[in-house]
């Protein structure tokens, strides 16, 4: 039963790593990357879509992305859903294809960046503590229960703490990897 827990546990946990790090990628660290359109959802035939299924995203150069829709009729929509988003980029269209400019960023825009990815950071590290708790309560409940003795208790715990903190490492090390790419001209 308290592997049943822990392997639970730990694919609770992969799941959080991997949001956070999605999260990050979200973040432009100055190169165009078609990550930083994710989230964004574009109102197409009455119901909201993600971008990424309405065309094709692209990073032709370093400093642009392209976006070139399916359907044509639906570049005005595009254009409002990115001016929403609060991305900074301002879209232009040829009629065919959005083109957005990513502009150089400024050192108070990389500052602001770090505060935002050492949120996302914590915010992780928090989900993970929150998947420790749970897990720690089940077990002892099973304790209490009778369905597992009071040394497996004890054997579960000192588990979910290191699964807690390999977790809570990798995640530091991808908040250190990205502000390395965030800090770094």
């Amino acid at each position: 039963m308290v592997d049943t827990f822990l392997k639970e546990t730990e694919t609770k946990m992969e799941k959080a790593v991997e949001s956070t790090k999605d999260k990050f990628a979200s973040i432009r660290a100055g190169r165009a990357n078609v990550s930083m359109l994710d989230g964004i959802t574009v109102d197409a035939y009455g119901a909201p879509s993600p971008l990424s299924q309405i065309g094709t995203l692209s990073a032709p150069e370093a400093r642009l992305l392209t976006i070139d829709p399916w359907d044509k009729s639906l570049i005005p929509a595009i254009e409002k859903a990115i001016q929403q988003a609060n991305l900074g980029l301002n879209p232009s269209n040829d009629g065919r294809i959005i083109r957005l400019s990513v502009p150089e960023l400024t050192e108070e825009r990389r500052k602001e960046y770090v505060k935002m990815v050492r949120k996302e950071a914590e915010e992780g590290k928090v989900a993970i503590r929150n998947i420790r708790k749970d897990v720690n309560n089940k077990l002892r409940k099973s304790e209490k229960d009778s369905e597992i003795t009071e040394d497996d208790l004890k054997s579960g715990e000192d588990s979910v703490q290191k699964l807690t903190d390999k977790f809570t490492k990798l995640v530091d090390e991808a908040l250190d990897k990205k502000e390395k790419e965030l800090t770094t001209v």
